[in-house]
């Protein structure tokens, strides 16, 4: 970890009636190496949240439904209209959040008010990023002690800017590893990880599927960067989570099987939140060492 990432700031918007003396108080690098330290013994659980899935209101009681079963952190989506690296179910939410007017905005709002009970990892494709600027974007997430970014479009040789933004805004910034990225560049990658490396367990996009050995792309994470190591990417049952977990990741990101447990409760006219908490809580028993 560089002494950027570590080192405590506050963002360029905070206000001197009371923001500041919070926003000094700790970086989101902080949050999370706190949230991977309290799951010792076991993988942190990371499940995925698509903001403003059904509306913004559903999906903040989702994300603390998450929380109240077990979550240590929770990665919270933007939906954008061209989503590269989501599959058919997450793309499908993210369309009807958009159809529901979700913007950025109330995303974020959702962002500020789960972080009062466990970190945030926002995960926003680079335009609307790159719409505001980095530095501002970094500022918002800030203020609204958001811990982490993922994005999932930034090349490595596109990233400096961006990750400057948010190593001075407190933000940590981070990258994904494909399991085919070659040895050079995931040492490039790891060098440059804050918070976590989110290791991609499978080619293609998100989805639940059967899953094969990850133990050799999580000993290849692990020997390029410092960070704890994520395991992402077509984990959707206890035993996946905690194969995962035994193989030796240090966090597990599940995704398309909550929004999916989310989104069949709302076409059944059940509640969303119940139903993927129910789910997290499952996925959790299955980590518990």
């Amino acid at each position: 970890m560089s002494d950027a990432a570590s080192r405590k700031v506050a963002p360029r918007g905070a206000d001197e009636a009371g923001t500041a003396e919070e926003a000094w108080a700790e970086t989101g690098h902080d949050r999370i190496a706190a949230a991977f330290a309290g799951a010792a013994g076991r993988a942190a659980l990371m499940p995925y949240l698509m903001g403003g899935f059904p509306d913004a209101e559903t999906s903040a009681r989702i994300g603390e439904a998450y929380a109240d079963a077990g979550a240590d952190l929770v990665e919270l989506g933007v939906p954008f209209s061209d989503p590269l690296a989501d599959g058919p179910v997450i793309h499908a939410a993210g369309t009807r959040a958009l159809a529901a007017g979700v913007t950025l905005h109330h995303v974020l709002e959702v962002g500020a008010r789960l972080a009062q009970r466990l970190p945030v990892v926002l995960m926003c494709y680079a335009n609307p990023m790159l719409a505001r600027g980095a530095e501002r974007f970094a500022d918002e997430l800030a203020v609204r002690r958001i811990s982490g970014l993922i994005v999932p479009d930034l090349p490595l040789e596109e990233a400096p800017a961006v990750l400057a933004a948010c190593d001075a805004a407190g933000v940590a910034l981070v990258p994904l590893a494909a399991p085919t990225t070659p040895e050079a560049r995931l040492a490039a990658i790891g060098a440059r990880a804050r918070g976590f490396l989110y290791t991609v367990s499978v080619t293609g996009t998100t989805g639940e599927r059967a899953s094969g050995d990850a133990a050799e792309l999580i000993a290849r994470a692990k020997a390029a960067s410092a960070a704890p190591v994520a395991l992402g990417f077509g984990i959707s049952t206890p035993e996946q989570a905690a194969a995962a977990a035994a193989a030796g990741a240090d966090g597990v990101i599940v995704g398309s099987r909550l929004v999916r447990a989310a989104a069949e409760a709302v076409d059944a006219g059940q509640d969303p939140a119940a139903a993927a908490g129910a789910v997290v809580a499952e996925l959790a028993a299955g980590l518990a060492r």
